[in-house]
């Protein structure tokens, strides 16, 4: 994207910045669809799934505290987010926000490092929407589909979803919001069920601090996994150029997304706390916890969970890829990365070479994990198994997005007092997001954290690595391009 001439409306030369015409179908979503998108992206029974026996392993009996203080930290990066999109609406969300603060380079880096690491959790979305369907089909022994292998299944379900994406954003929108409202309909209603049948075992413990495995240190270690029920709370903003008035319904979508998911989840993992019976080593000992309550509780119709597992999976796939090719795209259209990824659909308006992009690096990391397990000689039907690559590459791509979260609760008092001194307000934009920022440290810590097991030891100096030579293209792209720091931005959602 560089600046030139062309002619107005009387022949004179007015300057543009090419790129511009590039944009996406501005206007056609509501604060409803986002709100619905993104809760869809963070796919509550997905992450709950796969994540509630860890959880409950890590924290004891009180791990629905522990999903209350994780929601009490997204909140703070709500705050950041919503404050970013009242001045400066933008497809970019994060990568606009810290550029725009800190200059090209930093700009660049965190272009690389939120496409990178939104890709390496995408590719464990990926992976079990076809892990689980091979689950269901196994457990209901359907005959000579049970062992066909996830891969396949996997590759099936991308496929569905890349046409409706293609198709548009207000389509696949509506299909994510579809998917959405059946898991919270099943979760919410196996909850209550769970609650009534097996109310003897009601009590208050789970909410008390005294009963956190370990104390401090327990709510410490599981803090990361809580925070990661949550990924995806910033679906709304990447879809700013689309919605109809950013400025007001994306703050709106953003914090009424993370309140309904804070309630739901610890509905969710407290009826399953019961549903054990205040059990936490049967609890976190079962594949997945809530399917067994459910099968307590709804019988025979708990099939209807393992389907909302299932829509669950694909919802969070289309949203998610939404939203988060929409930031690689920008980011293209701007120049932080090469230019065709910035193209859109001339009928459609949809970011079409970003979306193939994005949807292909995560693919591709499936297959380099696949590849790595044999080429080290862990090829065991165990050790390749979807819900492995689901916690494996999650946890990696969730390194890389702290990062950036970090950096945007850093951006926000900086951006208030450079460039809206009048609008600063001490409270939302300098004690907000530096206690953020502290409560982001506490996650990213235990992640990167000395003596884990393989491959996650490695992840922290994966992602270091990659954060260097992040950094050093970008000041090898700014040196060739110094009007780099200009551009970031530049297209304004609402303008």
């Amino acid at each position: 994207m560089s600046e030139g001439f062309t002619p107005d409306s009387l022949g004179a030369k007015v300057p543009f910045v090419t790129g511009e015409h590039e944009r996406l179908h501005q206007g056609v979503l509501g604060t409803l669809d986002i709100a619905a998108a993104t809760m869809a992206n963070i796919g509550p029974a997905m992450s709950f799934y796969f994540g509630g026996a860890f959880l409950a392993y890590n924290a004891g009996l009180a791990s629905p505290l522990v999903i209350i203080v994780a929601g009490i930290a997204i909140l703070f990066l709500g705050n950041t987010l919503s404050e970013f999109t009242k001045v400066i609406p933008s497809t970019g969300g994060f990568i606009t926000f810290v550029g725009k603060t800190f200059g090209g380079r930093t700009g660049v880096t965190t272009a690389l490092m939120t496409g990178a690491g939104y890709m390496a959790a995408m590719a464990s979305v990926i992976a079990i929407s076809g892990g689980f369907f091979q689950i269901v089909l196994q457990y209901y022994n359907v005959k000579g589909l049970e062992s066909v292998p996830w891969i396949i299944w996997t590759l099936c379900f991308l496929v569905f979803a890349a046409l409706m994406m293609i198709r548009g954003i207000s389509l696949s929108t509506k299909i994510a919001g579809i998917f959405f409202a059946f898991e919270m309909v099943v979760l919410v209603l196996v909850s209550i069920i769970a609650l009534v049948k097996f109310h003897s075992h009601i009590t208050l413990a789970p909410f008390e601090p005294k009963h956190i495995t370990n104390g401090f240190k327990g709510l410490a270690v599981s803090f990361p996994l809580a925070v990661y029920l949550f990924i995806g709370w910033e679906n709304s903003a990447a879809l700013a150029e689309e919605t109809a008035n950013p400025r007001k319904a994306v703050p709106k979508a953003v914090f009424s997304s993370i309140a309904i998911m804070i309630v739901s989840y610890v509905l969710f993992d407290y009826a399953t706390v019961v549903g054990f019976s205040n059990n936490v080593g049967k609890l976190s000992g079962a594949l997945i916890p809530f399917l067994n309550v459910a099968h307590g509780a709804l019988f025979g119709f708990a099939f209807f969970a393992y389907l909302a597992g299932l829509t669950s999976t694909l919802g969070a796939l289309i949203a998610g890829t939404n939203s988060q090719a929409r930031l690689v795209f920008n980011a293209g259209r701007e120049g932080l990365v090469p230019k065709f990824i910035g193209k859109v659909d001339p009928k459609r308006r949809t970011p079409i070479n970003a979306l193939l992009v994005f949807l292909g690096i995560a693919t591709l990391i499936i297959f380099i994990w696949g590849l790595g397990h044999i080429i080290g000689g862990h090829a065991t039907s165990g050790s390749m198994s979807a819900i492995n690559l689901f916690f494996e590459s999650s946890t990696f791509g969730t390194i890389l997005v702290l990062v950036v979260y970090a950096l945007c609760h850093l951006a926000l008092p900086v951006y208030y007092r450079r460039h809206h001194p009048d609008l600063f307000n001490w409270f939302r934009h300098g004690v907000l997001p530096i206690v953020g920022f502290f409560t982001i440290g506490v996650p990213m810590y235990y992640l990167a954290k000395p003596g884990q097991s393989q491959p996650y030891n490695w992840y922290p100096w994966v992602a270091l690595i990659f954060i260097v030579l992040a950094v050093v293209y970008s000041m090898f792209l700014v040196q060739r391009d110094p009007s780099i720091g200009d551009r970031i931005g530049s297209i304004v959602a609402d303008e």
